[in-house]
This record gives C-alpha cells, structure tokens and sequence, in this order.
C-alpha cells in the first residue's frame, strides 16, 4: 500500500470535516446530551436503592462519583428487589431506544452535508490547504441537514435497531464467557488465570466492536451517498472492501490509531488533573480544566469519527481528477 494513495483520503476526510464543523458541534452536543439523559434513570435508581433499603444515598453511591461504577452498584443493589430492578431497567431501555434513535437521525443529516461537501469540494485534498478551498467545501445549511435526517431516518432507524442487538448479543455473551472462566479457574490459581481470560474476552470484545462500528459507518456512508436500502448497501461495502482492500484497510488502521492516541492522551490528561487537585489553591481550578478536557475530548473525538467518514466516503465516491485548465492561479480549483 503507498502512502500517497492513503494520505489523500485521509486529508479529504478531515478538510472535509473541518470545513463542515458545525456539524462536529452538533454530533458532540447530541452525544452528551445522550449521556446526560442516560445518567437520569441511574440517579433513579440510586434513590430507589436508598429507599429500599434504608440507606443513605452517599453509601449508595461510594465515596467518589463516577457513573459507571454508580451503575454496577445500583444494579447489584436492585437485584435483590425485583420490582424495583424491573422499574430501573425500564428506564434504562427507554432512555437508551430513545436516545439511540434521536443519535441516529441526527447522523443521517451528518452525512447528508458531509455527501453534499464531497461532491462540491473539488479535488482539494490534492492542494494546499487554502481557505478558500475549506469555504468551498462548506455545505453546512439546515435544509440540507434536515431533508438528508428525513430521507434517511427510516433506513438509519432499521440499521442502529441492528448496531443495538449487535451490542447486547456481544455483552451477553462476554459476560456468559466472564461468569463461565470464573466458574473454571475457581480459588487455584485466581490471580494469574483469572486475569488472563478477562484479559482475553476483554481485548476480544474491544476489537469485536471497533470492527461493528467501522461496519456501521461503512454502510451509513453508503446510504447516505447513494440512497440504497441497508441490504443494498452492505454489498456496496463488500464490493467496497473486495475492490478497494489496502486503502480501506489503511484507513481503518489510521483512524483508529488515532483514537488510540487520542484516548491514551485523554487518559494522561485525566491522570494529570487528579494530581494537580491535591494541591492546596491550585486545586481549586481542576474543576473547569476538568470540563475544559471534556469538552476538548469530546469535540476530538467527533471530528475524528467524520474525518473517518470522509475518508470512506472518497473511497467509495471519489471526484473525477482535476482537468488541466479547472487550475487557477494560486492553487485553487476553479
């Protein structure tokens, strides 16, 4: 695979994304609204534990907040409480259905301007970067948002209805493969054999689900650039794959080394705020550096998922090369 051949798709991808990043605000906004949302029904579940049991909400929760392990601990708590898990899940579905599918319509007008920039950007992956050429990639317009959300809603709805089962299958079954190991290893040998069949299924499962996201993006980007049903554009990204294989895989590779990178720094950064709140006075400004990171990581992370989109959706639309005399003076396609 050369690099130049994977360097243009990648470059278009995030000048696409960067010209267009209204709807990077857009995207990282509904994802913490989903967050925020999603963290509702889990302080419901603290209060239900605490009345049920009669205990403080404090003791509920730990000693330090944190949504997840919030989660696990009301869980396990509502265990012993049918009616009261019942209730808890109930919530839980419908704030997950619910925010999953306004996710998924708000995707489907993502890539309606995304596909509008990639058709009338011009070959600007193969100049300087120009303003100029980011002004003219710029097709962020709410008619165009709203009309692709309205095409595509039905068929991204039936898409993400799959993504979602995908999800719970797969946490079904590593949590089938966790209890099971458990079972096996028993008390001889716990520390080291346990460890490494959680290990295992962990690194698993993590590569598992990149590979179903990636899938996932693939036939968004399908659909939405040629309007087909998801049958249809499954075998547009088989065909994709079978006729495209190095420079879809590199793409793959790059961004999610990117996400590497940018989680592994995400991680530093969170590790270094911890620090830094130990310090008498200085710590007092950890609180909106701490939301200042989130924010920083939050909108990263969104470009990155569009810049990953444009890159595929050069693949598999790429604009015709540029004519000759379609160069004006200073780099610019006319």
């Amino acid at each position: 695979m050369r690099i130049p051949a994977l360097k243009l798709p990648i470059k278009r991808g995030a000048l696409l994304a960067a010209a267009n990043w209204p709807v990077v605000v857009l995207q990282f906004i509904a994802e913490a609204t989903f967050k925020i949302l999603l963290a509702v029904p889990i302080v419901g579940g603290t209060f239900l534990v605490a009345l049920a049991l009669n205990q403080d909400v404090q003791d509920v929760l730990g000693d330090e907040l944190d949504l997840r392990e919030s989660a696990t601990g009301v869980a396990t708590s509502l265990l012993e409480h049918p009616v009261a898990l019942v209730s808890f899940l109930a919530a839980l579905g419908i704030v997950v259905v619910g925010g999953s599918a306004l996710m998924f319509i708000l995707k489907g007008g993502t890539l309606a301007v995304m596909v509008a920039a990639q058709r009338h950007a011009g070959p600007l992956e193969r100049y300087p970067v120009r303003l100029a050429l980011l002004r003219r990639a710029s097709r962020t317009d709410v008619d165009v948002f709203l009309q692709g959300a309205r095409r595509l809603r039905p068929r991204f709805l039936r898409l993400g209805a799959f993504l979602l089962a995908t999800y719970m299958v797969s946490g079904a079954l590593y949590l089938a493969v966790i209890v099971a190991g458990y079972r096996a290893v028993g008390e001889d040998g716990f520390l080291v054999g346990w460890t490494v069949i959680a290990a295992i299924c962990s690194a698993v499962l993590v590569g598992w689900l990149t590979l179903v996201n990636t899938s996932y993006l693939v036939l968004q980007v399908i659909m939405a650039a040629r309007d087909v049903s998801v049958r249809a554009a499954a075998g547009e990204a088989a065909r994709l794959v079978r006729h495209d294989t190095s420079r879809t895989l590199g793409v793959f590779l790059v961004t999610a080394a990117l996400v590497g990178v940018a989680t592994l720094a995400s991680i530093v950064a969170t590790a270094g705020l911890g620090l830094i709140s130990f310090v008498p006075f200085v710590g007092l400004t950890v609180l909106p550096l701490q939301l200042l990171a989130w924010l920083l990581r939050g909108l990263v992370f969104q470009y990155l998922g569009l810049t990953s989109a444009g890159a595929y959706l050069f693949l598999y639309d790429a604009p015709a090369e540029p004519a000759e005399d379609a160069i004006v003076p200073g780099g610019v396609p006319a």
